[in-house]
Formats: structure tokens, sequence, C-alpha cells
């Protein structure tokens, strides 16, 4: 069911509204706004994606350790730490299922990336290209394969470089679309990269915004599912891919401009579900 163009409407009424800076607290995207440069930016956007889940406090107050514990340069802390410095007494942050070892083991694969790579992105280029397990059935003529290619292709190389710790099979701080995950904070950690505006402070250029796939989580899923925007009764890949279609169809060229004013609702104490359902609601009465 592709939602009626006439509700693009609506959605840019939200969007002149709460798209500003008063409304960052309390979305994690607000730590990206401390820094100047991309390579600061960028680090703090992935940790600070990484970490976002659980309650928002929660998430906030995680958040603000880690980054305290980089100081004002992350990148080039990370860049200069010696190795002696990875070990989880340096980082003792416990985030509901992630331990300081699991920190200590992104950390350090963070570090060799930037040592590497010169940063973020170049790595997350390199794989756009890279056909990953299982896509045929998902992807197939998807205007998001190089997305979903490039966050499957970016997980691989950090699990390789050690993002999962020794004995370990997998990290609460990485999902992988390969295994069919939504992957909604890689997706949120994207979003956040490529768009630009007053809210995603943008810089990466190996994406268009037209491809990025909708950082769907609990909260959204419900939205998208009560609105007809996806069909799948679970928040995995497919339905985050069904619901980023519909979003291109209500604005092709920049699908998730909605998505942060969309999610203020149910998060922000003074805009309630039932506050967007009836603006919505309104709207569509209005226009039949």
């Amino acid at each position: 069911m592709l939602l009626p163009l006439r509700y693009r409407t609506c959605f840019d009424a939200l969007y002149e509204t709460y798209a500003s800076p008063r409304y960052l607290d309390p979305d994690p995207v607000l730590f990206l706004h401390r820094y100047d440069t991309p390579e600061d930016v960028e680090v703090a956007g992935l940790l600070a994606a990484c970490f976002a889940y659980g309650k928002v406090r929660q998430i906030q107050r995680s958040v603000e350790i880690l980054l305290n514990i980089l100081g004002p340069e992350p990148s080039g802390r990370l860049v200069g730490m010696p190795e002696e410095e990875f070990v989880p007494s340096s980082f003792p942050l416990r985030h509901r299922f992630t331990d300081p070892e699991e920190t200590v083991a992104l950390l350090r694969a963070i570090r060799l990336v930037l040592r590497r790579y010169g940063g973020l992105e170049p790595l997350f280029r390199e794989g756009m290209n890279v056909p990953m397990e299982g896509e045929r059935e998902i992807l197939h003529t998807n205007r998001s394969v190089r997305a979903v290619r490039g966050v499957a292709s970016f997980v691989r190389v950090l699990t390789q470089l050690g993002a999962v710790p020794p004995g370990r099979s997998r990290s609460s701080l990485l999902a992988s679309p390969e295994k069919g995950s939504a992957c909604k904070r890689l997706f949120l950690f994207l979003k956040w990269m490529v768009r630009r505006d007053a809210i995603d402070p943008g810089g990466w250029t190996c994406l268009y915004p037209s491809e990025l796939v909708l950082p769907l989580d609990t909260h959204m899923f419900a939205l998208c599912s009560a609105w007809g925007f996806c069909e799948r009764r679970h928040p995995d890949l497919g339905a985050a891919l069904e619901a980023t279609r519909v979003f291109r169809e209500i604005n092709p060229e920049d699908p998730l401009r909605y998505d942060f004013v969309l999610t203020r609702f149910g998060i922000r104490p003074e805009l309630s579900m039932e506050e967007l359902c009836r603006k919505i609601s309104d709207e569509n009465n209005e226009e039949e």
C-alpha cells in the first residue's frame, strides 16, 4: 500500500515545525553537533549510533561517558591511543547488554580503520558494490542496494579487525543485514552522515539521500505498520526496505526527511503518539 501523496503536505508541515535544533534532545544526534571536523563527527556518530538502544536517557548517559573519555577530538585520540590503554578498565561503561570488553573491541577496530583508510567513509565506500550473502531475494532492483551492501561490508570488516571480543560469536554493538537485521543503528548512523539539514550534519558523499534506508526501530515500525507502510510482522530488513519504499514515493529525493520529526512523537514528553495520529487524520479529512 502506497501512502497518498497528499500526506506529504502533513509531513512537510511537521518537518518545518520540528526539524529544529530545539528538538535535538534527547536524540543521540545531538552529540554530533559538538564537533567541527568531519573526522570527529563520524567517529562520534558511529559510537552514538552503536549505543542507541534501550531507554533514551540511558543512551545519553552512556554516550556522554564514552565521548568524555575520548576527549574533544575523538578521532585523533583513537588514532594516537597506545595499545596499553585499550583495556576494559579504561572504559568502565556498561550499557544494557554491552560490557567494557565489547566497547574496547569496537574502539580498537575503529582505530585500525582510521589508520588504514584515513577515515570511516573510505571503508564504507569500498564495500558499497560488494554483493552480500542472500541479497538476491531482498535487494533485487531495490534503490537502497548500495546502502545495504555498504553496511554489510562495513560490519564484516570491523568484525575482521576485532570488533567482536575473542571467544564471542557476536557483539551487541553491531548488527548486519546479512543476518536479516533491520540494522536500525547503522542505518541511523548512515542517515546522519549522508543527509544535511538542521538535524543531520552530513558530510559523506558516497551515497545520495535517496539511497538511504529507514532506521526502523520498534517505535517507527509501529507507526509504519499502523499506516500500512509495511506488511511484514517483524521489524526486520525486509520491513525496513518496505517502509523506505513508501517514504521514497512521498519524497523521491529525500525519503528520510521525515524520520527525525516523526520519531519525536512518543519520545519528547510534550509530543504524544495520539497527537501525531490526530494531525495525520485531520489532514486526511481535510483532503477528503
